[in-house]
């Protein structure tokens, strides 16, 4: 809905005139995007040129550190004031062109690494050694609007490599396309070592904390999740007798990306193959209850700090839901209780969440006092 602009004294304003002010301003930040993209490409070729030249005249003509140095003299002689021209710089600009060998400087601006900051670029130069791992970050960073404070977070916590190494049993009970999108949102382990637990802690201890945290558990949950509810109620209703039995889902979340829901099931304890049962019976309640049209099937991730890898393949296979198995780590680092203003662009979008957390967690202690005669305890 758009706002109406009210009209000043004397004036008359058309009917459509707020519609229009919204299309304008919408038209002009949008311009203003891309005036910043376009800047910034433009920076990082010019930084990949000089990088190139200094490589060429290197392998032609011998040259050697020396003339970085007197080079960065000369241009900060030159154009007084501007950044970007010290040694240092210069050598990550021979860097740059080193690591990425384009034909012309040009193909940068279809590249993932012509949408990036210098800075960022520069992390990836400086912290990663294979183009693969590199090119991987790049593609992420851009896909998913990453700060540089985000990006250093992920590549401090090995993301590619837990990205996708969940034991799962979405090979067969996903089509190939499907399990392989599906597989690529869940990781192992999850790092919530943002969280402050005793040895003595329970599991809702471990949901109450994830959801006192919930900015940086979404963070770290990735891209697309939407949290539904904590001990989301399910009424399973016996088709014979008619009378009511309820189960108490840990979380449950909706993915936007995936179109589905999410069943997490939080254990403060090594995994063992009764989990696996237990999600089964769950993802089969949500389809049946909660699963509207156009929802793909929902899938389970069964939370764990340990698991027997052997122990859980079996029980996982032969499964016909999809359901995956992760570790989790915690520990006793306790970062900023706001994230930084650079992160929330990478955090999903949460409507009205921030209004209803408080009530969720007010009522945790009432579900867990309602559960103790009545249903299953999750």
């Amino acid at each position: 809905m758009v706002a109406k602009t009210p009209a000043r004294r004397g004036e008359t304003l058309p009917a459509d005139y707020s519609e229009f002010l919204a299309e304008v301003k919408s038209r002009i930040a949008s311009a203003r995007t891309k005036a910043v993209l376009a800047a910034n490409t433009s920076l990082i070729q010019m930084y990949w040129e000089i990088g190139n030249d200094i490589l060429s005249r290197e392998e032609r003509e011998g040259w050697g550190a020396k003339v970085i140095d007197r080079l960065a003299d000369d241009l900060r002689r030159e154009f007084e004031g501007m950044t970007g021209l010290s040694r240092s710089n210069l050598k990550y600009m021979r860097a740059f062109a080193a690591a990425w060998r384009f034909d012309t400087s040009a193909e940068i601006g279809q590249h993932p690494v012509g949408q990036l900051p210098w800075g960022q670029n520069v992390m990836l130069l400086t912290k990663l050694k294979d183009v693969e791992s590199r090119l991987w970050y790049a593609n992420m960073a851009v896909e998913q609007q990453w700060s540089r404070r985000v990006l250093e977070a992920q590549l401090a916590s090995d993301l590619r490599a837990r990205q996708g190494s969940a034991l799962t049993s979405f090979e067969h009970t996903l089509p190939a396309p499907d399990s392989e999108l599906v597989r690529d949102a869940i990781k192992d382990p999850y790092n919530f070592e943002f969280l402050n637990l005793s040895a003595d802690a329970r599991e809702r201890d471990l949901e109450l904390a994830l959801l006192n945290d919930v900015e940086k558990f979404l963070m770290e949950m990735g891209r697309g999740f939407a949290l539904v509810g904590r001990q989301y109620p399910l009424a399973v209703i016996d088709r014979e007798t008619g009378e009511s039995q309820d189960f108490f889902l840990d979380l449950l979340f909706y993915n936007y990306i995936l179109h589905r829901f999410v069943v997490i099931d939080l254990k403060i304890e090594a995994f063992k193959p009764e989990f696996a049962g237990k999600m089964n019976f769950y993802l089969n309640a949500v389809d049946e209850l909660e699963r509207q049209p156009g929802d793909e099937p929902t899938i389970g991730l069964v939370l764990c700090p340990t698991r027997n890898k052997t122990v859980t393949e079996w029980a996982l296979r032969g499964m016909d839901t999809p359901v995956a198995v992760s570790r989790y780590t915690t520990g006793d680092v306790t970062l900023t209780e706001t994230p930084p203003e650079e992160m929330k662009p990478a955090l999903p979008e949460l409507p009205e969440l921030a209004n209803e957390l408080t009530g969720i967690v007010d009522a945790a202690e009432e579900i867990y006092d309602a559960q103790e005669g009545n249903g299953d305890r999750g």
